[in-house]
């Protein structure tokens, strides 16, 4: 769903960064800005280390160290991992605040939280100290270093625009919003063109109609939003910062937002959305209105149909979907702000920092990430000559790729790898993320704007954010289109209470020096 060096050292880093510019960084192909020699650690005969990973996601999927790609990871660097996996987002910052850590944390919500000389060693001490030949490029190591000249991790599922330009196979991932819809259902109602977002809206109105006790449209709890934001040309579909004409200000404040949850509200107030669907307990529930044959259309990622079919064939369905197109408007456009999805930390409670280190090494290599991503070369996939993977499984099995660990075990990985995993000729995956590829833009120096943990900013953007979740809700289910203005109106008017403009001020502040590492 990817390194403790001397400060003049790191001085000398930073100096190339600033001179060779984030996006121009000397990574590039396959290798996606690394460079690996002698990766694999060399454990003595039988030596197998043992060290603790927690995993800072409920939903991960891979909760046991086992499998082909586990075993291979440990065959290559000797070491092998005792997995927990969170319980809920409050488990890591209690274990934080407690000094109970493990070897290694992967997270994402509280990389900057772990980014801490007293929680965890910093990765360029350990590449210096143990890893000499662990190389990374400028822009990975500059968009991971804190304000203590260190990086403590370097997250996955990166990649710049030059990066992804480069490899016509690097198409993205399942982080992609999308929508797949009955076409069984369609071609009982006359195969009804949707080539808009209003036909789109026609459609469900047919649906709504002619199969009463039917649900049009269910959305996943955590992609209510993305695929229509990116219809209406608005910024920030995972981020909060959106720019234009070289300012910064806070994503509600764009002026496609009104429109956006105008649109919204109309699908609550026309009956093609349950008012639950805004308080479901878990991501379980749209799958099974979708697979159970319960729902007309289900948005959840660009994998939808694919993933939807794989489960509706198991169950001994009859029915299919297909996706949606992933651009309906002229508008619709994808800014990519991120600066990656998850990192490792090697914690200051670890047992073996430079086995933890060459284990990274290793993930980092070619090899690494390729198994990682694909799995075992020859078993799972062979490579094609034009240069990407050739699979010999269905990518949307997710009961194969969990129990296998494909793209699970990814504690190092980059865009470019995970990318080339999206394309599977003859998936309605690989053309919705061509799709999506063709709209998307880079701005990942909006990325750089991070508040650091325990600030005022920090405080303050927290406080202003679930404000947000809380009230947008009454937007959503307003019971009429001025209601719904109105309730938006009252929404910014409340986060400019709470102190948006300062927020705001110190955000452009913090983009007008991060910005210069672009240049």
């Amino acid at each position: 769903m990817t390194k403790t060096t001397s400060r003049k050292t790191l001085a000398a880093t930073m100096a190339v960064t600033l001179t060779l510019g984030l996006l121009s960084a000397c990574g590039g192909g396959n290798n996606s800005g690394t460079k690996q020699e002698g990766v694999a650690a060399t454990p003595g005969a039988g030596a197998v280390k043992e060290l603790s990973l927690f995993i800072d996601f409920p939903w991960w999927a891979t909760k046991d160290w086992k499998g082909p790609i586990a075993e291979k990871i440990t065959e290559k660097t000797g070491v092998k991992l005792n997995v927990t996996v969170a319980t809920d987002d409050k488990q890591l910052p209690l274990m934080i605040a407690s000094g109970d850590l493990p070897d290694l944390v992967l997270t994402s919500s509280n990389v900057g939280r772990m980014s801490d000389a007293k929680l965890s060693y910093s990765w360029n001490e350990l590449i210096e100290k143990y890893a000499p030949d662990f190389k990374l490029d400028a822009t990975r190591i500059a968009i991971n270093t804190m304000d203590d000249g260190n990086f403590y991790t370097v997250r996955n599922a990166f990649a710049t625009q030059e990066e992804m330009s480069k490899n016509k196979f690097a198409l993205g991932g399942d982080g992609n919003p999308g929508i797949a819809v009955r076409e069984d259902i369609l071609k009982e109602l006359g195969n009804p063109p949707i080539k808009t977002l209003d036909d789109f809206v026609k459609v469900l109105g047919m649906v709504k109609e002619k199969y009463p006790d039917m649900v049009p449209l269910v959305l996943d709890k955590n992609w209510i939003e993305q695929y229509f934001l990116q219809q209406f040309g608005a910024e920030a579909l995972f981020d909060n910062w959106v720019e234009q004409d070289g300012k910064v200000d806070y994503f509600i404040r764009q002026p496609q937002m009104l429109e956006f949850f105008k649109f919204m509200n109309s699908l609550y107030r026309g009956g093609y959305i349950l008012a639950e669907n805004f308080a479901f307990a878990n991501d379980q529930i749209d799958e099974q209105y979708a697979t159970s044959g319960k729902a007309f259309a289900h948005g959840h990622t660009v994998g939808t149909a694919d993933t939807d079919n794989s489960a509706v064939k198991k169950n001994n369905g009859t029915f299919t979907f297909r996706m949606l197109p992933s651009a309906l408007t002229k508008e619709a456009k994808k800014v990519s702000t991120g600066l990656g999805f998850a990192g490792t930390f090697i914690t200051k409670k670890n047992k073996d920092p430079e086995a933890s280190i060459r284990l990274l090494q290793y993930l980092a290599s070619d090899e690494g990430k390729k198994l990682t991503m694909f799995g075992v070369e020859g078993e799972h996939w062979t490579w094609n000559e034009e240069g990407h993977p050739d699979l010999k499984y269905d990518s949307s099995d997710q009961d194969f790729m969990n129990a296998n660990g494909i793209g699970w075990w990814v504690l190092y990985n980059d865009g470019v790898m995970e990318g080339m995993r999206g394309y599977v000729p003859g998936k309605q995956k690989t053309q919705a993320l061509m799709e999506t590829k063709a709209i998307t833009t880079y701005k990942p120096q909006l990325g750089l704007i991070q508040a650091q943990p325990d600030s005022a900013e920090k405080t303050l953007k927290t406080k202003i954010d679930e404000m947000i979740k809380n009230e947008k809700v009454k937007i959503y289910l307003a019971k009429s289109e001025a209601e719904a203005v109105a309730s938006y109106e009252n929404l910014v008017k409340t986060a400019e209470s709470l102190g948006l403009q300062q927020l705001v001020d110190w955000a452009n502040e913090t983009y007008q020096k991060k910005k210069e590492l672009f240049k």
